[in-house]
């Protein structure tokens, strides 16, 4: 009996470590501003992104659904989807993967704000390039918020469209990436 209670005190302490140390969510949120002089309207927002966080190796990802952004324009979105855009019946998802580079500058047990210095690699339209960005990162109590922005060329991840080459659409999105951990 006594090494029963042992054996489930040794499983629950790990099991709490391991929480501590990876963190994951499924409501952080990615924003994509394509916006130009020309037209207001190519912003979306997608508030079902997964989102990851190991807090002692320092490795981060996400991962969106293409179909999950919504466009104040529905017009928009269709075209956003189709195959001439983001394909996304094809390529389904985006993703990173990647690590915080500084790791020893974000005391993940100390209340405070971090800036962070993010290196990976984003899949998007089935062609992956590296990017590297700045993290915020806040750290309250058991709570980790973490915001992200940075800039792509659409002609990098083979998207393009005819609103692009009209100047409607920008041909270097920025891309808000956001998360909550608990």
């Amino acid at each position: 009996m006594k090494k029963s209670i042992l054996l489930f005190a040794l499983v629950t302490l790990a099991g709490a470590s391991f929480a501590q140390k990876k963190k994951i969510t499924t409501s952080a949120t990615v924003n994509f501003d394509a916006t130009t002089k020309l037209d207001a309207l190519p912003k979306a927002e997608n508030k079902t992104a997964v989102a990851s966080l190991d807090t002692k190796s320092g490795k981060v990802a996400f991962e969106v659904t293409i179909k999950s952004f919504s466009f104040a324009n529905p017009k928009i979105q269709e075209h956003f989807n189709s195959e001439g855009w983001m394909n996304s019946d094809k390529f389904p998802t985006a993703t990173f993967k990647g690590s915080i580079t500084n790791l020893s500058d974000v005391k993940f047990t100390t209340d405070g704000t971090y800036t962070a210095t993010v290196s990976g690699d984003l899949t998007l339209h089935g062609v992956t390039k590296p990017v590297t960005t700045t993290a915020k990162i806040v750290v309250a109590g058991a709570t980790i918020t973490t915001t992200t922005d940075f800039s792509i060329k659409v002609a990098d991840y083979e998207v393009n469209g005819a609103a692009i080459g009209a100047g409607k659409v920008s041909t270097d999105p920025k891309i808000t990436v956001s998360a909550e951990f608990k």
